[in-house]
C-alpha cells in the first residue's frame, strides 16, 4: 500500500513536470519594456522614434522593409523593375494582402500612401523622402508606376523607412489612436501611461509569427527599469536606460544582455540661426568644450562610438573627423573672444527624456560652463520636445539621438529644426541622389560628412549603442537597430 502511494506521487509528479513542460512549449506572449511612449501611432506623421518600435513591420509594412542586418528586402511589394535611365520604378504588390479591417491592399492604397506622404500639406516629417517622385501611377491593382524626377539611388531605401508605410483611406481617419495596417500583428488596445497590447494577425499574408500576443510596457525611470526587469516583471527591455547594471545582468543566468550598434547619431543640436549659433566661431567654440568620451563614459558607462559627423561608424563610406572638434577648452574659449563674447553667453540645453539626453545634458553643461557657455537645461517630456524643439525650433541647444537610417540628408532641410543652409551642402546632396554608382556615392557621403563637420552645424558626440536586456528563453531580438523597430516576426521563447 504504501509503495502504490510513492508510485502514485511518482505519476503525480511526473504529470505535473510534463504538465510544465507542455505550458512552457506553449508560452506565446511576451511583454518588451520601452522608456519613451509614443505620442500616438501613426509613422507617417511624426517624427517620434517610439512610434516605430511598436508599429513597424508589426502592424504596418512599407513596400520595402529593412531587416535586422540593415540590408532593405521586399515588403508589400515582392519584386520590382527599374528603367534603364533610373527614373521609373514599377513595383509588383503581393497578392491577397488584407489590412486588418479586411480591406484588399492594393495599388490604390500605395497611390494614396504615397500621394499623402508628398502633398504640399504632408504632416511627414520625412516628406523630403518623396521629394523626387513626380507621379505615383496605378497600373493595375497589383502593380504601381513611380515616376521620379531624375534617378534616385536611395529610393528602396527611402520606401523601408517607417514614414513610408502603406495605410488605407478607409482608416485613416483614427490611424493615430486605432491603427490599421497589414502586418502580422494586429492593434489591440492602449492603457495611457502603461502600455500597448498586440495581438496576432490569424490573416496575415506571410508567415505566422509564434506569439500571439506582444505588450509594450513603458517604463522611464531607470530605476524602475532595472528593478523591473530584475522581478521578470518585463521579459525584454529594449534600449535599456541603465547601463550602468548590465555588469549585474551578465552575472545572472537568468538573463541576457545583447549589445549591438544603432542608427542612433547623439548630437548637441544647435539652432543654427539663433545668436550667437548663427556664427560658426560660436559653434566651432562649442565642438571644442565638448570632451566626448567623458560623456560616454560619464553617461553611458563606456556603451558609444565617438563621432565626428552625422554618420554611423559601421557604415563603409564613414569618415572619422573626431579631430576635427578635439576637446580644447583652451581653443573654445579664443574662439568666444574672437567671436566677439569674451565673457561668454547664456543659452537654454533642452533635454528630452532619454538617459542620454538627461544625463549627458548634465555633464554637457558643466563642460560648458568651464569656456563661460552658461546652459540653462530645461527637462521636457517627448510630446514637449516634438512641439517646442523639433516644430517650434524655440530652442538654443538639445541633446537628441537621430536613428534613422543614414539620415544625413536631413541637412540639406533648412527648415528642419537646427536650421542648417548650405547651398554647398544641398548641391552634394542633389548628386548623391542621382548618383548609383557606388563608389561615386561613397565619396560623395565622405564630401557631405566633411563639409557638415567643417560647418560645425552641431556638436557630434557618439553614435548610440543598442543595450537590450531579455530573459534567458527569449530567440529572435534584433541585436542591432538598422532602424527604430522591435521586430515582434522572429521572436520565440526556447522550447
Amino acid at each position: 500500500m504504501r509503495m502504490r502511494s510513492v508510485r502514485t506521487l511518482a505519476s503525480a509528479l511526473a504529470l505535473g513536470a510534463s504538465l510544465l513542460a507542455s505550458q512552457a512549449l506553449a508560452k506565446s506572449d511576451i511583454t518588451i519594456a520601452m522608456q519613451l511612449e509614443p505620442p500616438h501611432l501613426d509613422p507617417t506623421s511624426a517624427a517620434a522614434q517610439a512610434i516605430d518600435s511598436v508599429v513597424y513591420t508589426n502592424i504596418f509594412e512599407g513596400l520595402t522593409r529593412f531587416m535586422g542586418d540593415g540590408s532593405v528586402a521586399p515588403g508589400l511589394a515582392e519584386s520590382w523593375e527599374i528603367s534603364e535611365d533610373g527614373t521609373v520604378y514599377t513595383f509588383k504588390l503581393r497578392d491577397g494582402v488584407t489590412f486588418h479591417d479586411g480591406t484588399v491592399m492594393d495599388a490604390e492604397d500605395v497611390k494614396f500612401s504615397l500621394d499623402r506622404a508628398r502633398a504640399e500639406d504632408s504632416a511627414n516629417a520625412q516628406k523630403a523622402l518623396f521629394a523626387g517622385i513626380e507621379t505615383v501611377e496605378v497600373v493595375d491593382p497589383l502593380t504601381v508606376r513611380l515616376t521620379l524626377a531624375e534617378p534616385n539611388g536611395n529610393l528602396l531605401f527611402n520606401l523601408a523607412w517607417g514614414d513610408a508605410v502603406i495605410v488605407a483611406p478607409e482608416s485613416i481617419e483614427n490611424i493615430k489612436t486605432n491603427p490599421v495596417g497589414t502586418g502580422a500583428f494586429t492593434f489591440g488596445n492602449w492603457v495611457q501611461g502603461d502600455s500597448i497590447t498586440l495581438n496576432r494577425n490569424p490573416e496575415y499574408w506571410g508567415d505566422q509569427p509564434v506569439l500571439e500576443t506582444a505588450t509594450f510596457k513603458f517604463i522611464s525611470d531607470p530605476t524602475a527599469a532595472f528593478a523591473a526587469m530584475m522581478a521578470e516583471d518585463v521579459d525584454v527591455f529594449d534600449n535599456f536606460p541603465a547601463p550602468e547594471n548590465l555588469p549585474q545582468f551578465e552575472a545572472d543566468p537568468r538573463f541576457q544582455v545583447l549589445v549591438g550598434s544603432t542608427e542612433g547619431e547623439t548630437i548637441l543640436s544647435t539652432n543654427n540661426q539663433q545668436p550667437p549659433f548663427d556664427d560658426i566661431r560660436v559653434r566651432q567654440a562649442l565642438a571644442h568644450a565638448i570632451d566626448r568620451q567623458a560623456i560616454i563614459d560619464g553617461a553611458m558607462f563606456g556603451y558609444g562610438t565617438p563621432i565626428g559627423t552625422h554618420f554611423a561608424p559601421h557604415n563603409p563610406a564613414y569618415v572619422d573627423l573626431t579631430g576635427n572638434s578635439a576637446h580644447d577648452p583652451e581653443k573654445a574659449k579664443a574662439l568666444l573672444a574672437e567671436a566677439g563674447l569674451p565673457e561668454g553667453f547664456q543659452t537654454t540645453l533642452h533635454l528630452p527624456p532619454p538617459s542620454y539626453a538627461r544625463r549627458g545634458g548634465e555633464i554637457i553643461a558643466a563642460q560648458l560652463a568651464e569656456v563661460g557657455i552658461t546652459a540653462e537645461i530645461i527637462n521636457v517630456e517627448w510630446a514637449q520636445w516634438l512641439e517646442s524643439v523639433f516644430k517650434g525650433k524655440d530652442f538654443g541647444l538639445t541633446i537628441v539621438s537621430h536613428t534613422e537610417p543614414m539620415d544625413i540628408g536631413i541637412y540639406a532641410r533648412p527648415d528642419y529644426y537646427f536650421q542648417y543652409d548650405s547651398s554647398d551642402f544641398q548641391a552634394v546632396m542633389a548628386m548623391l541622389n542621382s548618383t548609383t554608382d557606388p563608389a561615386e556615392r561613397a565619396r560623395l557621403m565622405g564630401e557631405a560628412q566633411r563639409l557638415i563637420s567643417n560647418d560645425y552645424v552641431n556638436g557630434y558626440l557618439f553614435q548610440l549603442a543598442k543595450l537590450g536586456v531579455a530573459r534567458a528563453g527569449v530567440r529572435g531580438l534584433w541585436e542591432n537597430a538598422p532602424t527604430a523597430a522591435i521586430d515582434l516576426s522572429a521572436i520565440s521563447w526556447d522550447e
